[in-house]
């Protein structure tokens, strides 16, 4: 307990400095800040105070010889030890930000595409739960209602702590709606995550840019327009590209099509070599084949595993409406905590 004890002690006169100053009365006071920073503060001491009474009752228990108790105790101590590391870490201030997010189907023709599609209801409903947004950036589907890409954005304070272990080669099993003979299939799709920039240090120069406008397209008479408000943003000295068409707006699509440059750039410019942005985006998509994953969707078993951590969940239905938060929380922990 001593580890945290002196911990605990600095968290309280934090707290107290904070308290002053909510209600000093003070004009420049930054209420927002200082609350999320209270409630940051306030959510350690809690759980610190969960960790001693679990300690005050192993020695209980110890005494009284209560070895089931004792061996359930020591199980939750760890647990919460570990619980406490990882809300004592440094946070990445990339947390907070916006989520620029890319999915592709991979291996499996129409079958990985109709999976993408279910990815992005998957994602789209978890948002949603989480109090995010949704913004399509550019979407283009085939004829049987599946997507060969979608780009899009998840809008909200956090939305990059809750999305960036997503990246990587999700590989799905079963019988597909194509499929006659009843035959499991088994198709991927790759789904890459960024953080939209929130600082950017540096101008983008508007003679960099070559900007195409075009009329916006989709399957089915879907996402088209007649009137050209699609566009194309070609950053001519990194062959950087971004597409936005989901938007009626030409103007509209402009400004989200100049928010995803922006980042991309970020990305590219803070690395060392000129292709960074390319070389993160393989790595955490790699080529999309089968034997590359990071979860399996196993709908005959009816369960989802994530090959990171080793960790099952099922009931696949209710997981694909977007009840994904307790296999990414597990995974959170268990990343983070590496």
């Amino acid at each position: 307990m001593n580890e945290f004890s002196k911990i605990a002690q600095s968290i309280e006169q934090q707290l107290a400095t904070i308290d002053a100053e909510l209600s000093s009365g003070k004009p420049d006071v930054d209420f927002v800040a200082l609350g999320k920073e209270h409630k940051r503060l306030s959510d350690i001491l809690g759980k610190y105070g969960e960790y001693r009474t679990m300690i005050d009752d192993l020695s209980v228990a110890k005494s009284l010889n209560m070895n089931d108790e004792i061996l359930a105790l020591e199980a939750n101590i760890d647990v919460t030890r570990g619980v406490l590391g990882a809300l004592l870490r440094p946070r990445d201030p990339k947390d907070d930000a916006n989520v620029i997010m890319e999915i592709r189907p991979a291996a499996g023709g129409d079958e990985a595409a109709l999976f993408a599609g279910s990815l992005f209801k998957m994602y789209s409903g978890y948002a949603t739960k989480c109090g995010f947004t949704i913004e399509i950036i550019d979407i283009s589907e085939n004829d049987i209602g599946g997507i060969k890409e979608v780009n899009f954005m998840v809008n909200g304070h956090g939305a990059f702590e809750k999305f960036k272990y997503e990246s990587g080669v999700h590989r799905v099993q079963r019988v597909p709606d194509t499929e006659s003979q009843g035959r499991i299939h088994t198709s991927t799709c790759t789904v890459a995550v960024l953080p939209e920039a929130v600082t950017i240090d540096f101008k983008i120069d508007e003679k960099d840019l070559r900007v195409d406008v075009y009329r916006s397209s989709g399957a089915g008479g879907q996402h088209v327009n007649k009137t050209e408000s699609a566009v194309r943003i070609t950053h001519l000295p990194t062959n950087t590209v971004v597409t936005c068409q989901d938007g009626r707006s030409q103007i509209k699509n402009r400004e989200t099509a100049m928010r995803v440059l922006q980042s991309k750039l970020v990305e590219h410019f803070q690395s060392e070599e000129d292709k960074k942005y390319a070389t993160e985006r393989k790595s955490q998509v790699g080529s999309g084949d089968r034997s590359e994953r990071i979860r399996t969707y196993n709908f005959p078993q009816d369960r989802v595993t994530d090959h990171r951590v080793g960790a099952t969940v099922h009931n696949l239905p209710v997981f694909m409406t977007g009840e994904i938060s307790e296999l990414l929380d597990i995974v959170s922990q268990k990343l983070n905590s590496n």
